[in-house]
């Protein structure tokens, strides 16, 4: 074991400010939120259970993030093997759009969405002719939880294919194998780890969306109405004990993540 080396006076400043800003900003809100749930008792996982919106709420939740992954597992590895592997005219902006949503309030997107496809929207008339509902309904809402989470994935595997190179593919292409081949039996093997950790991140993003599901979906109750703005509605009509236990479901499933997250790290730090 490397032997410590005592901290000077700057330094244990340095880190004094470092944690009182953390706790600050993360520790002691999610401390709050913890205590106030577990304070409310059973009582608040029960009139979650009960509570068909609720579980509807939920449900539609778990609905979106799995769409998510999988359009953004396939979407994001194939625009992160285009971005990398490839040059063309365009591609410095085409890279700059894809952290869009990053810089993108989620509010906005959902406004930007209603105009494209709501009341009097771009696209409106000719989605009435066909008789396509997408604002205030469920298409809208997988377009925006689409929007907020494509990047996550696809930067991860870029990350990756970056440090690898291409010198195992090339090889491979020498030796005979053909381009899909190449990609299921070199590439794919070696993505493994930052997709996993791509598609964890998209997960949790997905779950804890609000502002983009709230504008384009309306938070209707039994239809467009997600576990986040379940808690919100509930907040709002003082059914406290209901959305603490939302609450405290959101955040045992964002521990989870952050868990599964250190093991993806450790995996790939023993194969290093």
């Amino acid at each position: 074991m490397p032997e410590r080396k005592r901290l000077n006076p700057g330094q244990k400043l340095l880190l004094a400010l470092v944690l009182a800003y953390l706790g600050l900003i993360l520790a002691l809100p999610l401390a709050a939120l913890a205590v106030r749930a577990l304070e409310s008792g059973p009582g608040m996982l029960l009139a979650i259970f009960s509570d068909p919106a609720a579980l509807e709420g939920l449900k539609l939740t778990l609905v979106l993030a799995g769409i998510a992954l999988v359009g953004n597992g396939l979407v994001g590895v194939a625009a992160a093997l285009v971005l990398v592997r490839h040059r063309f005219f365009g591609r410095g902006l085409l890279d700059t759009l894809v952290d869009l949503p990053l810089a993108v309030s989620p509010v906005m997107t959902g406004l930007a969405f209603l105009l494209l496809f709501g009341r009097g929207g771009w696209f409106e008339p000719w989605l009435t002719l066909a008789g396509i509902k997408v604002s205030f309904a469920f298409p809208g809402m997988v377009l925006a939880t689409l929007f907020v989470t494509f990047p996550f994935t696809l930067r991860e595997v870029a990350y990756v294919l970056l440090e690898l190179g291409n010198d195992e593919e090339e090889a491979a292409v020498t030796l005979g194998a053909s381009p899909w081949q190449t990609f299921l039996l070199v590439t794919l093997p070696n993505l493994r780890f930052g997709l996993g950790y791509g598609l964890v991140l998209t997960l949790a993003r997905a779950l804890g969306e609000f502002g983009a599901v709230l504008v384009i979906g309306g938070a209707i109750s039994g239809q467009t109405q997600t576990a986040t703005t379940f808690i919100y509605n509930a907040l709002e009509e003082r059914q406290t004990p209901a959305a603490y236990g939302m609450a405290l479901i959101l955040a045992t499933a964002s521990v989870l993540f952050l868990l599964s997250l250190e093991w993806i790290k450790r995996r790939r730090d023993k194969e290093k």
